[in-house]
């Protein structure tokens, strides 16, 4: 099995304790993230079973026919010719084998229109600023190509028939747990420190207050703070 784009591999080592049989090789372009990994096989008692690879370039994916299952998710934003690693993900999955799509959705959702601070309205305008800089990270790949993203369309063009869709629903209403509210400050933090600079000072300032954990406006305190998204899976089979 692979797992690519695995981050610090949660679902890695899910994948090798679900299937126990299964050798899972985990695929990320950083090696910090691919450390993280194998201390968390290790600690779980399946680093026997995990193995990591970096990725360097389109075509390392994997060796050919290779993968009963591939599970992906958001593992092509950072590369510039999404169509190409498509095709090469095809040619490591063996026939009739398994593609899993992670990804899309909706962006979750967590405060309400009016905070009582600043101007209403502003995650929409988070979620504007965040779609700005993502446009603009895709535009300096290397060999960055623009593309319709119809994910059915481009899974299809690489030889990978979609098969079926499910969304996955997240619903926490308020009051917020402790872990999702510092989940939601981790996140915000992080977008202060991306799009900052993209953002009207009011907002910016806004969404500093936000962060802070030392005030009842904060997102640690606030009462009316919740958790809404949506998750879509496709799952594909090779030709």
């Amino acid at each position: 099995m692979l797992d690519i784009g695995s981050g610090p591999g949660v679902v890695t080592c899910l994948l090798a304790h679900t299937f126990p049989d299964a050798e899972v090789v985990a695929v990320d372009q950083s090696p910090g993230l691919l450390e993280r990994v194998r201390s968390r096989a290790v600690a779980q008692g399946i680093g026997s079973r995990v193995v990591t690879q970096p990725r360097k370039s389109l075509g390392e994916f994997g060796s050919p026919d290779s993968a009963d299952l591939i599970w992906i998710r958001n593992g092509f934003h950072r590369i510039g010719d999404q169509e190409v690693a498509l095709s090469s993900v095809a040619g490591c999955l063996r026939p009739g084998g398994l593609v899993a799509v992670v990804g899309s959705g909706l962006p979750p959702r967590f405060l309400p229109r009016d905070i009582g601070m600043g101007r209403p309205g502003l995650q929409a305008r988070l979620d504007a600023a965040s779609e700005d800089a993502f446009g603009d990270m895709r535009d300096q790949l290397p060999g960055s190509v623009r593309t319709v993203e119809d994910l059915p369309a481009m899974l299809a063009r690489a030889g990978i028939i979609p098969s079926g869709t499910r969304s996955f629903f997240t619903d926490l209403p308020s009051p917020l747990g402790v872990a999702a509210r510092e989940h939601l400050q981790m996140h915000l933090s992080r977008l202060h420190d991306q799009i900052g600079d993209r953002l009207e000072p009011e907002d910016r300032a806004t969404l500093k207050r936000l962060t802070d954990s030392d005030t009842c406006t904060g997102i640690l305190g606030r009462p009316d703070v919740f958790y809404l998204t949506a998750t879509t899976a496709r799952s594909c089979r090779s030709f």
